[in-house]
Formats: structure tokens, C-alpha cells, sequence
């Protein structure tokens, strides 16, 4: 039994469109939480140290409070400091406006897929070799690395999503065999 190629291009598309949204989404939070860090680490603090998380893992509590004391210090007396955080967030964002390209044509830009995959593998050796240079918990850099992890999953669906659509494609182009 043959499916249709239409059918299977049309199912192929939408997969692949879903998922770039969830990914480009994820991008787009992930930018505009950076802006805020200052009370985003006030709530998280009192989030845990209100918790019964703080009381299991203290060293986890203690950790929030240090980032949010660092954070306040640091805004008190080098606010310009927090300019590569905002930066950060920009380079969220534009990064995900790169997704277009792959959300109006997914073959033809395909190359954003393995690039950003590439991106992704990359955020693992980072928080590896930057981690323990800047003294960020060993739990913390796993949080970190699971970023690249789970990033990545998505990235992978629409990367098999836009094979199948190639194939479609080229079974629907194909032209009748002669009688």
C-alpha cells in the first residue's frame, strides 16, 4: 500500500511546523527572561527558601541567594554591567527570527536546523569548561547543559520531519512512467 505523497507532504509540513514554533517559542522565552534577572532571582530565592526544597537541598537555597545578592550588588554599583544580559536576551530573539527562513520553506533552509543542532552540542563544553571557571554549582551546569539537551529533541523531529518532506516532495514531482 503507497500513501499519498501530497498527503504525506501536507502531515510532513505541519510536524515540521509545530515543531520549529514550540522551538522558536522557547527562544523567544527564553530571550525576554533574561531581561528581568534582577526580580526573576528575588522571586526564585523566596520561592526555595519558602519551599520544602530549601530545607532538603540548602546548598541549592544557598546558591539563589547568592545570585540574587550578586545580582542586586552588582545592579547597585555596576547597572551597566547588566547590558550583557540584555544582549543576551537580543541574541535570543534574533536568533529566533533566523527560524523563519525554515518555517516558510524548511527544505531550502534546512541549514538553520543543523546549525542551530550545532548550537545546541555547543552549550554542553561551555558550561563545562566556563562553569567551573565562573563557580557555578556542578547541579547548576547540569540545568545549563539540559538547555542544549532538550533543545536540541525538537530540532531533531523537524530535521526527520523535513527528510520526509524531501521525499514527498520528489515522489510528487516525479513524473509519470510512460505506458
Amino acid at each position: 500500500m503507497t500513501s499519498d505523497p501530497a498527503q504525506t507532504e501536507t502531515s510532513a509540513r505541519r510536524l515540521v511546523r509545530r515543531w520549529l514554533w514550540i522551538f522558536v517559542v522557547g527562544l523567544v522565552l527564553s530571550g525576554l527572561t533574561a531581561f528581568p534577572l534582577q526580580s526573576e532571582s528575588r522571586w526564585l530565592a523566596d520561592a526555595v527558601h519558602g519551599s520544602a526544597l530549601g530545607a532538603h537541598f540548602p546548598s541549592l537555597a544557598d546558591w539563589t541567594t547568592r545570585i540574587r545578592d550578586g545580582l542586586a550588588e552588582t545592579d547597585a554599583r555596576y547597572p551597566f554591567l547588566a547590558y550583557g544580559t540584555d544582549w543576551l536576551a537580543f541574541a535570543h530573539l534574533v536568533i529566533a527570527a533566523a527560524f523563519w527562513g525554515p518555517l516558510r520553506d524548511p527544505v531550502r533552509n534546512v541549514w538553520v536546523i543543523q546549525w542551530a543542532m550545532i548550537a545546541c552540542g555547543g552549550v554542553i563544553p561551555l558550561a563545562l569548561i566556563c562553569g567551573p571557571l565562573r563557580g557555578i554549582p556542578v547541579y547548576w551546569r547540569c540545568v545549563d547543559m539540559s538547555f542544549g539537551v532538550v533543545g536540541v529533541i525538537p530540532l531533531l523531529i523537524v530535521l526527520r520531519g523535513i527528510r520526509r518532506l524531501e521525499r514527498a516532495t520528489a515522489l510528487r514531482e516525479q513524473p509519470l512512467p510512460a505506458r
